[in-house]
């Protein structure tokens, strides 16, 4: 029997690796000594893998592992079971890929709530697709943990969620979630939590949720991740279908994230002020790739690459006070012209959108079937600054609001090549309204355009 005793020896060169079958070897490196010296082993106290529910044994030797402050040791194998309350200081390991722990179905799988520390590794967690109770959101349901330490785990097969965390801190890392018929990651209300290196994927409404009953300070960090294959099966305009979401979590940072296959956007930040946007690259958005929209204050969307999307870029809502921006050094190309819904605005197709109080500077924008950048709509636009932008092959090269109530915006030295219908053109909504104003001087006194290029 694979036990704590020949993991550590294992780990420790006691032993040849012959003896431990190559699975198991393959898995090891998720362990260390650290990890394992000192815990209780399940099997040599009575929790054996098999085939029948186990839940009250477990939910024993957890307490009495953080009542001893030690981690419980897991041995290989499927353990059946549900409704485990996690104590204060529970702390559970196994051998990555190889200890299982199966909800056997009704109520919930893990649950803990007030608690200063929970610590769960090399770890499969599979929800085995059975049901859960009305009172929980997940198969790990957290509420009111300063620190939650979830590392080196699989978690799969949830009827709603992977994981919901409330008023939560702490690190989710080099974690496997898939399967959730909801949500991959929901956390809400959360203080100083950082999700990184991580992948997620095959789920069916979000990938990693970050959300605020009120909007206020939230400070998450989401990065390194990899996303993929988030659908949007309750439909919907953009409530759903996002592969990571920020609402009302003011100071999030998103970066460094790898997303593709999300049915709407690969991140989309809704009333996120302070939000930093960096260093991403988005394939195959069903919507707009990158959005911070509606009531925010402060984002900066800078160095990512969006390829395939509905819209490459929005920072929009200025009607409803989004504003104070920096987009820049962004590469968007192969934008589509069609969308997930019918469009009652601007619609798609385009590859940057901005209204208020943003510099729109040193982006690259390729092969898009509408704008290659939108400046303002209708008269929500104020204080735009558009410059050293390079757009190629669009239908028109920027589009910019001379609608009535329009406020000032700059266009100067961007460059523009293979512009069907013009390198900038003034609108009134949707209906163009200007000849070719990108040599200015343009007969619009809120507009400054000037030394721009055309091909």
């Amino acid at each position: 029997m694979f036990s704590r005793r020949s993991t550590l020896a294992f780990m420790a060169g006691g032993v040849a690796a012959g003896a431990v079958p190559g699975r198991l070897h393959a898995a090891s490196p998720g362990l260390s000594m650290t990890d394992l010296r000192g815990s209780i082993d399940a099997g040599e106290h009575g929790l054996t893998p098999g085939g029948r529910e186990q839940s009250r044994k477990l939910g024993e030797l957890l307490a009495r592992a953080a009542r001893e402050s030690v981690p419980l040791f897991l041995p290989p194998g499927n353990y059946e079971v549900s409704n485990i309350d996690l104590p204060d200081g529970a702390r559970i390991t196994g051998v990555a890929g190889a200890s299982r722990i199966v909800h056997s179905g009704g109520g919930y799988l893990f649950r803990a709530s007030g608690a200063s520390r929970i610590e769960l590794s090399n770890l499969v967690i599979d929800g085995a697709s059975k049901r859960l109770g009305e009172e929980v959101g997940a198969l790990i349901h957290m509420r009111g943990v300063k620190e939650i330490l979830l590392g080196n785990c699989e978690i799969t097969g949830s009827q709603k969620s992977d994981i919901q965390l409330e008023a939560c801190g702490g690190r989710i890392e080099n974690c496997r979630i898939s399967g959730a018929a909801e949500y991959g990651l929901y956390a809400v209300e959360s203080s100083g939590l950082s999700i990184i290196g991580n992948t997620v994927s095959d789920c069916g409404n979000g990938g990693i949720l970050v959300h605020r009953r009120t909007k206020g300070v939230d400070g998450t960090m989401v990065s390194g991740n990899r996303l993929s294959r988030i659908g949007a099966s309750y439909g919907g305009t953009g409530q759903y279908g996002n592969a990571v979401n920020i609402y009302r979590a003011d100071n999030v940072m998103v970066s460094g994230n790898h997303i593709s296959d999300a049915a709407f956007s690969a991140i989309r930040a809704n009333a996120a002020s302070n939000v930093q946007i960096a260093n991403n690259q988005c394939f195959g958005s069903g919507e707009t790739a990158i959005y911070s929209e509606f009531g925010f204050e402060g984002a900066l969307v800078t160095g990512n690459l969006v390829d395939g999307a509905a819209n490459g870029i929005s920072v929009v809502n200025f009607n409803e006070g989004g504003r104070l921006a920096v987009i820049s050094g962004n590469l968007i190309r192969n934008i589509s012209a069609s969308g997930p819904y019918i469009h009652d605005s601007v619609g798609f197709g385009i590859g940057i959108s901005a209204e208020a109080d943003t510099a729109v500077t040193g982006n690259v924008i390729e092969n898009v079937p509408k704008w290659g950048m939108l400046v303002g709509w209708g008269p929500y636009l104020r204080n735009l600054a558009v410059t050293g932008n390079i757009v190629r092959r669009a239908k028109v090269g920027c589009a910019v609001s001379v609608a009535e109530g329009a406020g000032k915006a700059l266009i100067t030295g961007n460059l523009f090549d293979e512009v069907l219908d013009g390198a900038v053109i003034g609108y009134r909504w949707h209906d163009a309204a200007t000849r070719e104003l990108a040599a200015g001087p343009s007969s619009f006194s809120h507009l400054t355009i000037e030394g721009n290029r055309t091909g």
